[in-house]
């Protein structure tokens, strides 16, 4: 997998994949109209239960990233929604087949999906058909939000009866082995009848049962799974999966103790068990939670009657505990470099949740790891996206002068040499947005003779690229202005040369535009004086050498 998700979060382990993609040549505002629709389904109450599913959509998603769906299944696509325009009949079945090729890129872990098709109309549109719905025009659709309702628990449907199967005893069956990509070749000829193999088959299937209990809405089935997963890879020393159920652990313990969420959402979700009358316990150093023993465990979930059960083990991590867990995930995905973009994003799962907590200084050793995983060979784009997610969570936690200094790495990448077109209106928009982290405020009023805020040679150096940006984009008089404001404010910091530095440039500025300009309008009004005036004496000449002529030849007939 080689592709992160920095927008990840720990609550994101409890939810279904869904993929949202156009088929076919669909108005890109258009789309996206429709993809906010479907996107504000995200959360659906399965009906005869108290059960919360949550859906995250996304409408571009990698397909190798998709192959490690058995390790984490919230990375795998179980929905595809297609969106088309299509404005005959002739044009149908073009788009059908368009669709069930797009369910192909996908097709080995999909659960259900849809199509919509808009601008049809005749008996096509007439028919009745669960996996389509027709619609006359983008503005006349006034039941996609239901129809997406549908379709999301029919994907639950599918969830469930996966977990059921999954969950079952089968003591006389062997259970099967989950790898990911990158571990299959190193499983052939293993002796699948050790003991030391059965329980790592076993180990993984616990950690993915949990996986699946999780996204199911049972949160207290998920937590038992993970622990028993736990004991077992850790008894085969499983240092990849183990890392997984421990983050997995982490993840359902978040979802406990923070139901609103901690990607900073406006709107917070639903606690996914019954937590009122523990909320007082939540944040409190040893509380017991969720105390279910493994035994109480059913292929329905947890018996309803599990009193007996309370106190027998301590199955939800205090929220110290998730810290160190997720300390230990990250140092066993550590030791595989094909596990990068895994670790990557539990290092930023776990920032967000120490963001939460206020524990900025442990969440800067999360970050600082983080900048030293090598993903290997990024584009451009790659490196700023990285370098800009890196800047947001420095500032999420305080940070504001690292936050700075990433961003200003970010605005150099967009103007790399490497690139073909340098970026250059970007690069000064996120240079301006570095000036607060560095204390440098534009406005002169800002500034008070003998207090200065801030290191003085960094803002300097930053004015200098915004100089140097501004002078690219080609406005040069933005580029004096932020000279100029660079000697009103900075003057006594600059050494001599420093100082003459601004001083040659601002009067080579105005040298240069005063000498253009006086130039131009020279030489322009040279040309056009002199046309103006070649012209006029060839007129001149040429009427008084015809009217000579004439006069001549008038007077010369007369008198000869």
């Amino acid at each position: 997998m080689s592709v992160p998700d920095y927008m990840q979060c720990a609550e994101d382990h409890q939810t279904v994949l869904v993929v949202v993609q156009p088929v076919g040549i669909v108005p890109e505002e258009q789309f996206f109209r429709v993809y906010k629709r479907i996107a504000s389904v995200s959360q659906v109450s399965v009906r005869d239960s108290q059960r919360q599913l949550y859906i995250r959509y996304r409408h571009h998603y990698p397909p190798e990233n998709n192959e490690w769906g058995d390790f984490q299944t919230h990375r795998k696509v179980v929905g595809l929604i297609a969106v088309t325009t299509c404005a005959t009949p002739k044009e149908w079945p073009q788009t059908s087949e368009r669709f069930h090729g797009q369910k192909e890129v996908y097709g080995a872990t999909l659960y259900d999906s849809r199509l919509l098709v808009f601008g049809l109309q005749g008996d096509i549109a007439e028919q009745q058909r669960t996996d389509v719905a027709f619609y006359t025009s983008y503005d006349d659709c006034p039941d996609v939000e239901r129809r997406v309702e549908d379709f999301v628990e029919s994907i639950f449907i599918v969830l469930e009866s996966k977990r059921l199967d999954r969950a079952t005893d089968k003591s006389g069956d062997k259970i099967p082995l989950l790898c990911v990509p990158f571990e299959k070749k190193d499983f052939v000829g293993l002796d699948t009848d050790s003991r030391h193999y059965k329980k790592r088959c076993q180990g993984r299937m616990r950690k993915h049962v949990g996986d699946l209990c999780l996204q199911a809405g049972m949160l207290q089935d998920a937590l038992v799974h993970y622990h028993m997963a736990v004991e077992l890879l850790r008894s085969v020393n499983d240092f990849l999966w183990l890392g997984a159920a421990l983050e997995g652990l982490c993840s359902a313990s978040v979802i406990f103790h923070y139901p609103g969420g901690t990607a900073g959402k406006s709107t917070a979700r639903k606690p996914s068990v019954s937590q009122a009358a523990d909320a007082g316990k939540r944040h409190r150093p040893g509380a017991q939670e969720v105390l279910i023993d493994p035994g109480a465990l059913t292929t329905n979930g947890i018996n309803a009657d599990t009193s007996t059960e309370i106190g027998r083990a301590k199955n939800c991590l205090s929220p110290e505990d998730i810290i160190e867990k997720y300390k230990e995930a990250i140092s066993y995905y550590g030791k595989y470099k094909n596990a990068g973009v895994i670790e990557l994003e539990a290092c930023v799962k776990a920032v967000r949740v120490l963001a939460i907590q206020k524990r900025a200084m442990e969440a800067s050793e999360f970050l600082q790891n983080a900048v030293y995983i090598n993903l290997g060979q990024l584009s451009e784009e790659e490196k700023i996206q990285r370098y800009s997610v890196l800047s947001e969570l420095y500032e999420l936690i305080g940070f504001h002068r690292k936050s700075a200094f990433f961003k200003r790495v970010a605005a150099m990448q967009c103007v790399a040499p490497t690139i073909p077109e340098p970026g250059w209106r970007a690069c000064y928009k996120l240079l301006l947005e570095t000036l607060p982290g560095y204390s440098l405020s534009l406005d002169p009023k800002d500034f008070s003779k003998g207090t200065h805020r801030g290191w003085a040679a960094v803002q300097m150096r930053l004015l200098h690229e915004l100089v140097y940006a501004s002078r690219r984009m080609g406005n040069p008089g933005l580029s004096v202005r932020h000279l100029s404001f660079l000697l009103q404010t900075m003057l006594d910091f600059l050494s001599d040369q420093g100082q003459l530095c601004p001083l040659f440039c601002l009067f080579l500025s105005f040298f240069l535009s005063f000498f253009l300009s006086f130039f131009l309008s020279f030489f322009l009004s040279f040309f056009l004086s002199f046309f103006l005036s070649f012209f006029l004496s060839f007129f001149l000449s040429f009427f008084l050498s015809f009217f000579l002529s004439f006069f001549l030849s008038f007077f010369l007939s007369f008198f000869l």
